[in-house]
């Protein structure tokens, strides 16, 4: 089993959380109440919408992070997993993407925000650079 598959069945027990086909057409999703949190798009890579206010609040915790890869201006992160610890870390993101949706004000509509499929590229943490 992958760590992706894995960390979906354990997301997927969550009550706040349903799973589905992601928006973006590749891969599951999993949504809260408000919007989709979650997009399973390969055995290692998920994007996750933390929203734009959430990002910008933890940018720089964000950016310390091997596995997490931001986009300028995006509310979604992509979170490669590559080891048990970032399966972890990922749960703990989602827990806040579903505060921060949660909190949100019911007039604040979200801009039409995708999600980074194709827009990171993501290279394993052991490759080294030739030449």
């Amino acid at each position: 089993m992958t760590l992706a598959q894995r960390a979906l069945d354990r997301l997927a027990t969550w009550q706040d959380l349903s799973a589905g086909p992601a928006s973006c057409g590749t891969g599951r999703a999993l949504r809260g109440v408000r919007a989709e949190i979650a997009h399973f798009h390969s055995e290692r890579d998920v994007d996750l919408h933390l929203t734009r206010r959430a990002v910008q609040r933890f940018h720089y915790d964000l950016g310390d992070s091997s596995a997490i890869h931001l986009v300028p201006g995006s509310g979604w992160v992509t979170v490669h997993l590559d080891c048990e610890a970032d399966v972890d870390l990922l749960l703990s993101l989602v827990s806040i993407a579903l505060k921060a949706h949660e909190t949100r004000p019911l007039t604040e509509h979200l801009p039409l925000d995708r999600c980074n499929f194709h827009r990171v590229a993501v290279l394993p943490r052991n490759a080294t650079a030739e030449g």
